[in-house]
């Protein structure tokens, strides 16, 4: 009796331009003949109507029992299962590589050979949304009296609580060692260690202890605006670079920047016991309906995702059939020079999967 190996993949689309970039994506993998059954969570506006919640029990279940999500871009009430695979499923990694397509249009006179990887540590850090008035606060602790009472001065305000704790920065440290030994052996950690002591400094601290374990990787940190500006003026320097949450989420867009845009950003969120895929670039919604919205980003996004499936064969002849449509520059969407629509950029890498 033959046993079913196909890969059960949980497909949420989003919101505003989000499915216009989904839909074609999940159609091209169709094409390519892959293990994998589609389902469809009920999610959002669609799932209230139905069941008067976002993110129903019957949703949550369809998750649960799939080996992985691949989600479009969230800007309404399909958030609450976004917020169910981050916290909910613990992904603390995650990963936003930057690598430069010949022929995409990035700002800089030469990007040749960008190829790094941001590690964004996923649930800590100012993302723990503990915000609230300033006039709530209690005394302050000695050490930052002078600040906190110059602050309150200014009052009303508010502030929010910044939380880095030790096991959550091993484990993405940890993680970003265990990738930077798959790659080219370097590891960057970078945060404000220097302002910042007890929780940045905590960070690196962490960093530097496992270091031990990986002494075929090399290590380098650098405070948070010192990378900035090494990011711009040598990013092909970099191979892996690992950070807390808020950093990570604004320096990976500035990663994809250079490469030629959000567009182009593929990301995937990683936990011990589960993994989701979701496009870097949000909804779109200046663009919704026009089917231009770039599709390159849902597309590596998916290679990424076929690497997690232990489909790595398939992953790469998409990547590869991607790079050749950015080389040859004839089919390419309006962020990218081209006139191309969503559909049609994917028809064109559908083509030029048959010559990889």
């Amino acid at each position: 009796m033959s046993i079913d190996v196909r890969k059960r993949v949980a497909v949420i689309e989003g919101d505003d331009a989000s499915p216009e970039a989904v839909r074609p994506t999940i159609a091209l993998l169709d094409t390519m003949n892959l293990p994998i059954e589609w389902i469809y969570p009920l999610v959002g506006d669609p799932a209230m109507a139905q069941y008067g919640s976002p993110f129903p029990a019957e949703s949550r279940a369809q998750i649960d029992g799939a080996d992985t999500t691949f989600f479009g871009s969230t800007s309404g009430s399909s958030g609450a299962s976004l917020f169910y695979l981050r916290w909910g499923k613990q992904t603390f990694a995650n990963v936003r590589p930057a690598r430069y397509l010949t022929g995409a249009r990035s700002p800089l006179a030469d990007p040749a050979d960008i190829d790094l990887v941001i590690v964004r540590e996923n649930l800590e850090d100012l993302y723990v949304r503990a915000e609230g008035e300033l006039s709530t606060l209690a005394e302050p602790a000695p050490r930052g009296a002078t600040i906190r009472r110059s602050v309150k001065d200014l009052a009303p305000g508010r502030y929010a609580v910044k939380a880095i704790t030790e096991a959550g920065s091993e484990r993405v440290i940890r993680f970003a060692f265990e990738l930077a030994r798959r790659r080219r052996g370097c590891l960057t950690v970078t945060a404000k260690f220097n302002m910042l002591p007890l929780t940045d400094g905590l960070f690196r601290d962490v960093a530097l202890s496992l270091a031990q374990e990986f002494p075929d990787v090399t290590l380098e940190t650098f405070i948070v605006d010192d990378f900035a500006c090494r990011l711009v003026r040598e990013p092909q320097r970099f191979d892996v670079v690992v950070m807390p949450n808020l950093y990570g989420d604004i320096l990976s867009d500035a990663a994809a920047g250079l490469i030629g845009g959000l567009g182009m950003a593929p990301s995937g969120c990683y936990g011990n016991d589960y993994a989701y895929f979701e496009t870097a670039h949000g909804t779109a919604p200046d663009i919704a309906g026009t089917h231009t919205i770039n599709p390159t980003a849902n597309l590596l996004t998916a290679a990424m995702m076929l690497d997690h499936l232990d489909l790595g064969e398939a992953a790469s002849r998409l990547r590869a059939a991607v790079a050749r449509v950015y080389l040859e520059g004839r089919v390419l969407t309006p962020d990218q020079g081209g006139t191309a629509g969503t559909e049609a950029f994917c028809a064109e890498v559908a083509r030029q999967l048959e010559c990889v």
